[in-house]
């Protein structure tokens, strides 16, 4: 299953790392694409949507399912 998020308040790459990192220890075993310029988050590898918006809004961050 693939999910994708909106996070507008994701500026930086120190954000894409927060972000990565987060999503890695929430959900082992997913693949975890950043694209900075249009503030979308896109996983894949779980079906656990709910730990993965967590695992996001943990990190200090907004996760809009897209």
């Amino acid at each position: 299953m693939t999910m994708q998020y909106q996070v507008p308040d994701m500026s930086c790459q120190h954000c894409v790392q927060s972000i990565t990192r987060a999503v890695a220890q929430a959900v082992p075993g997913t693949s975890v694409q950043v694209d900075l310029s249009n503030h979308r988050v896109t996983v894949t590898g779980t079906e656990d949507q709910a730990r993965v918006e967590g695992a996001i809004r943990e990190a200090g961050y907004t996760a809009i399912p897209a």
